[in-house]
């Protein structure tokens, strides 16, 4: 059996930990730059806020329901999950970080009722983070999905599904909507409807090979999954990703270049450090700029660099971004966006040279070493390149960030007695 952990609006909870006074009440986390909605509390969805509704549009209506407005704060989020994921790691030796809110738990050979089980993880979270959780317990991980909605979506399971029989789990399927099968998007339920199947229950009722020579090899590997035969295993360590980008909108348009290579030189900086904690290389990279679509007079460039061999230097990169942005800079223009993508990586443990091909020195990845160390230990950015600037006028809008309680000496909460 499997059991799946999903935080409760994650980010809206986040935020509700450190402000008791926010529990029960309206609650929206707004994205990069104060754009859009990306997490609602309960009941903020009550009062009909949608996902990803642009805040200009809803701003006079949060402001009627004094619904209370957070910026995105990821170190916060981030150190929360780590708490919520340390935590669930006393449950079951094995596990699978599936997301920043979300883990898999394997129960194998777990005497207590599973029921039970799940509650005491819920109470633990609660008494340990203040993080309020859902629990799906399953013998597959869509299956365990399944239970994780039902265990949100229905009161009468306060908070945990257990789906351990093939009744149990076929009720649910009858009940559950094709396009919220884990795996199965708004765009894969239109193709299935042409097949009948709108419904959970329908899809675990096809045939799975026609519907993989229709479809894909996976559609059949959802199916032997609804009816609880295993097919997709825990990833204890989740794969290295084969690219990696870092862009962001600017805080306000630009058309001066020194903060345009600025913002960039930033992005770079933070693409290579999780390059480094991956421990691959780089050898070619991605970088675009562009101004908002929206304007009459869009404009959008982009282009590739090689770099002289397989480097995780920030260093380099940084300077081979600032020289490539230069080149697609036009100065007649008001820059909404750039970004960076590191595109062609490979192991550092096998990266291959040659006689003739210079490599990167050692003393390089002492440097990069010690400045990983030092961000680690004092915080992010208390070493930076001097290319990112000092006076960020390009920086995201945050106009609404809580404090970085659990990341920041100057933050911590302060309790009077």
């Amino acid at each position: 059996m499997l059991a799946l952990v999903d935080c409760n609006s994650c980010y809206a909870s986040c935020e509700q930990i450190f402000r008791p006074d926010l529990r029960g009440q309206p609650v929206v986390v707004l994205s990069n730059n104060d754009g859009f909605v990306v997490a609602r509390s309960k009941e903020a969805k009550t009062l009909g806020i949608g996902d990803l509704e642009a805040f200009f549009k809803i701003e006079p209506l949060l402001r009627r329901h004094k619904v209370a407005i957070f910026s995105s704060n990821y170190p916060l989020y981030g150190d929360i999950s780590h708490r919520v994921m340390t935590t669930l790691r006393q449950f079951s030796p094995e596990v699978e970080v599936y997301s920043i809110d979300e883990m898999f738990l394997d129960l194998r050979g777990l005497q207590q009722a599973w029921r039970s089980y799940g509650q005491q993880i819920r109470q633990s979270l609660w008494r340990d983070v203040r993080m309020p959780v859902g629990v799906g317990i399953a013998p597959t991980k869509t299956l365990a999905k399944l239970a994780n909605r039902a265990a949100k979506k229905i009161p009468k399971c306060q908070g945990v599904c257990v789906l351990d029989t093939a009744k149990k789990w076929q009720w649910l399927q009858r009940r559950t909507p094709v396009d919220k099968v884990w795996g199965i998007g708004q765009r894969l339920s239109k193709r299935l409807a042409r097949f009948g199947i709108t419904t959970a229950q329908d899809l675990a009722l096809a045939n799975p090979k026609i519907l993989r020579n229709q479809i894909s090899i996976n559609i059949e590997r959802t199916i032997e999954e609804l009816n609880g035969n295993p097919c997709f295993s825990l990833k204890e360590q989740p794969p290295a990703k084969q690219q990696i980008y870092c862009s962001r909108s600017f805080g306000e348009k630009l058309s001066a270049l020194q903060p345009i290579q600025q913002a960039v030189a930033t992005y770079a900086s933070r693409a290579m450090e999780k390059l480094r904690a991956q421990q691959f290389l780089v050898k070619t990279i991605h970088l675009f700029l562009h101004t908002s679509p929206h304007e009459p007079s869009y404009y959008s460039r982009s282009t590739m660099v090689q770099t002289p061999y397989p480097t995780d230097d920030s260093r380099m990169i940084v300077q081979l971004a600032k020289q490539a942005i230069g080149a697609l800079y036009c100065p007649r223009q008001r820059f909404m966006k750039a970004g960076i993508g590191l595109v062609e990586l490979v192991p550092k443990s096998i990266a291959q040279g040659d006689l003739f091909t210079k490599e990167q020195s050692a003393r390089a990845g002492e440097v990069m070493q010690a400045l990983d160390q030092i961000n680690q230990r004092f915080g992010r950015g208390t070493l930076f390149l001097g290319a990112e600037g000092t006076h960020k006028k390009w920086k995201m809008r945050q106009a609404y960030t809580s404090p970085a309680y659990t990341t920041c000496w100057e933050a911590l909460p302060e309790v009077s007695c």
